[in-house]
């Protein structure tokens, strides 16, 4: 019981400190008191995949959960990058954006959490909640999105990818890696000079972002997702009263396709990407998940040869 009472007394001032300053990231990047990190750690690649001598049949990039904490993938999140890469060997994927880090700096690397971080457990993962909660914030938004939309643009032309091209680059994002993913659409479009296509896994994200220059938008859900459920009520851009919201439009405008994945749930045993729950025909729900992904890359693949990316028609 002591010990309990002395971590929490030496816990409790770090995350209400980290709670305080959530918002600091942004506004450094704004005021331009920082510069976002572009170099990535040792033996990290800025892409894995296809090669680099020639175009890939897409760029996607992966855009985490809350787990995100350092450039390489998380424990879930790895196994699913590794079925798309054996699955779609076309693909160069890239899995080191840090969505919850406007100067893409991981958490892991910064001196305090470092040192906080073997006692911490799971409550390191309300930093990163509580950034999702500043990207949504109507003052910080757009700033937040240019920030995060920006690391994106970096780190896909680090990897090989030229402005212009017409290469499909994708934006596949886990839970509140969907609030990102929405926001990054805008300052792709403008930067790279591509619609992305949006594909989201589970998605936590207040609705506000503009999705008019998404090439399309796939929501990934199940009616046992309860986490998705809950943003999709606690923020009333999602709700449809609220028609003016950018996911209202993009709803009207035929732009997002739904595709239930019961019994799935949003983490757990039995979550999206769960190696050992297996549907009735045994196939696991991490292989299913990896197969409908790709297959939707694959479509969008296709249909951007037959008439382009929606960026560079307009």
């Amino acid at each position: 019981m002591n010990g309990y009472v002395v971590t929490l007394l030496t816990l409790g001032p770090a995350l209400l400190a980290e709670g305080l300053l959530a918002r600091y990231e942004v506004l450094a990047y704004g005021a331009g008191w920082r510069a976002p990190v572009t170099a990535l750690p040792h033996a990290v690649p800025y892409a894995r995949g296809a090669a680099a001598d020639a175009p890939p049949g897409a760029y996607l990039v992966y855009l985490d959960g809350i787990g995100k904490r350092r450039a390489r993938d998380s424990r879930d999140g790895g196994e699913l990058v590794k079925k798309l890469l054996c699955g779609a060997p076309e693909l160069r994927v890239l899995g080191q954006v840090q969505p919850y880090s406007p100067l893409a700096t991981p958490l892991v690397e910064r001196p305090v959490w470092a040192r906080l971080r073997r006692h911490a457990g799971l409550l390191l993962f309300l930093h990163n909640v509580m950034q999702i909660f500043v990207a949504a914030d109507h003052r910080y938004r757009p700033l937040y999105n240019q920030a995060v939309g920006s690391q994106i643009a970096a780190q896909l032309q680090l990897a090989g990818y030229e402005p212009g091209s017409g290469v499909p680059v994708v934006l596949l994002s886990y839970s509140g890696g969907a609030q990102v993913a929405t926001g990054a659409v805008g300052p792709l479009r403008t930067l790279l000079g591509t619609s992305p296509l949006l594909i989201m896994l589970g998605g936590f994200h207040n609705g506000a972002n503009d999705l008019t220059h998404a090439a399309h938008l796939h929501r990934l859900t199940s009616a046992s997702d309860r986490v998705e459920r809950v943003g999709s009520w606690i923020f009333p851009q999602r709700r449809r009263l609220w028609w003016t919201g950018g996911w209202n439009k993009a709803v009207r405008a035929g732009k997002i396709t739904v595709h239930a994945l019961d019994p799935a749930t949003h983490v757990g045993p039995r979550s999206y990407i769960s190696p050992t729950a297996l549907l009735p025909d045994g196939t696991s729900h991490l292989d299913r998940t990896a197969a409908l992904v790709i297959a939707l890359v694959r479509q969008h693949c296709r249909a951007t040869a037959r008439h382009g990316d929606p960026a560079t028609n307009l």
